[in-house]
């Protein structure tokens, strides 16, 4: 029987493309903003592009903040995707400060432009990266990146990140002698800043790690 995975719809993010992902990687797909249907599901992500604050506000105007914070508690694994990702923080800083899920402490901030930085910088950072695994960031997100094969590259797309030293960030990369979190992980809930559904073979990989 495939597994039940409750992508959450709030009207922002690539909806179809992780419905397409889970597909491919043998996992039934439920998109819903209703809590009942999702809280049938065995797993949960949350997608999202776009800004912050517009996203928590999407979330939080369907009654769904309060719902995803609850499901969590009783032990629901969650996928935070990109915008999902940084909406599991505590905070961000884009466009003025905005509370998030607070499920992974830490904040939320632009990446950092310093006068070294050459014609070469722009906002926002797009292209293929590999990650460098901390140690950290707890069991579900180590069991995540051990399903990838050394040397894999994954698709970003970003202006604002969290800190690479953060206690939860479980992988890195580096942009321009920066390091930024790439996955970060808490107990049953983890979030990748990349795009696993758009990032090839290895990005289903670490889809079906999640959902199998």
């Amino acid at each position: 029987m495939k597994p039940r995975v409750g992508i959450i719809d709030y009207g922002i993010g690539n909806i179809k493309s992780v419905a397409n992902a889970l597909n491919a990687v043998e996992a039934e797909p439920v998109l819903s903003s209703d809590p009942a249907t999702l809280s049938a599901c065995d797993r949960l992500i949350l997608p999202g592009v776009g800004a912050f604050a517009h996203g928590m506000q999407a979330l939080t105007s369907r009654g769904l903040t309060n719902f995803v914070k609850e499901i969590v508690s009783k032990g629901m694994p969650l996928l935070g995707i990109c915008l999902g990702m940084q909406m599991l923080a505590d905070f961000s800083t884009e466009f003025g400060v905005s509370e998030g899920l607070k499920l992974i402490s830490g904040g939320v901030d632009k990446m950092r432009v310093s006068q070294n930085d050459g014609p070469d910088f722009r906002l926002p950072n797009v292209g293929w990266y590999e990650l460098k695994p901390t140690g950290r960031g707890g069991e579900l997100a180590a069991h995540l990146l051990e399903s990838i094969s050394p040397g894999s590259r994954f698709y970003f797309i970003h202006s604002y990140c969290m800190e690479a030293d953060n206690r939860h960030t479980a992988a890195t990369i580096e942009y321009l002698g920066f390091k930024y979190a790439a996955v970060v992980g808490d107990g049953l809930v983890v979030g990748t800043q990349f795009h696993p559904e758009k990032s090839g073979p290895a990005g289903l990989k670490m889809l079906k790690s999640f959902t199998h």
